[in-house]
């Protein structure tokens, strides 16, 4: 399976172990111009790294995410891509809230933004399948019982972009680590449950 950069940064892969680079204040997220006062609402970005191949179909994809959490909105993330303007992405990301949550991007033109369950652990399993046009994340504390996260549907064609996102976009950057990462070309029966 052949990877590209959108966005290139450093990465180190030692097997089944790939760390990339989140650059400082890198991030994407495709904003209407309101941000508030104290940054609650971050500024548009596209400029994190995202290390993708290309996925025709429908597919699963997993990956197992870990990070040192230093900055406000740090995430070892994935994403699927149509385009600019249509994306969405899964993070385990440092909240505004002073929690490790999985985090949810939905972006149509317009980005939002749907923090999920706050995780104890230092990792984290993500998830998205693809059914049609109709997309799932979710996440798995172990790698064996996935549960959702978000259900949305994205203008998709066949072919879609779909990998890895480092991102930083309030702080200075870090490593970002994604270790057994599979990528199977197969439709889920049941898009909620993953399987």
């Amino acid at each position: 399976m052949e990877f590209k950069w959108l966005n290139e940064s450093a990465i180190n892969k030692t097997g089944d172990r790939w760390e990339i680079t989140a650059p400082k204040e890198s991030d994407f997220f495709c904003n209407n111009g309101a941000v508030g006062e104290e940054g609650i609402t971050p500024e548009s970005l596209s400029n994190a790294p995202f290390y993708y191949t290309e996925i025709s179909g429908d597919f699963v994809m997993r990956v197992k995410v870990s990070l040192d959490f230093k900055d406000t909105y740090d995430s070892s993330s994935i994403m699927v891509m149509e385009d600019s303007k249509n994306w969405a992405k899964a993070c385990f990301e440092l909240t505004d809230f002073n929690t490790h949550a999985v985090v949810s991007v939905v972006t149509k033109e317009e980005s939002d933004d749907a923090n999920g369950c706050n995780i104890k652990n230092d990792f984290v399993w993500l998830q998205v399948c693809r059914v049609g046009q109709s997309f799932a994340f979710h996440y798995s504390i172990d790698g064996e019982r996935f549960y959702m996260m978000r259900f949305f549907n994205l203008p998709a064609k066949k072919t879609m972009k779909v990998g890895l996102l480092a991102q930083a976009p309030t702080g200075n950057g870090g490593i970002r680590v994604y270790e057994n990462l599979t990528i199977e070309s197969r439709t889920v029966k049941n898009i909620r449950m993953g399987e």
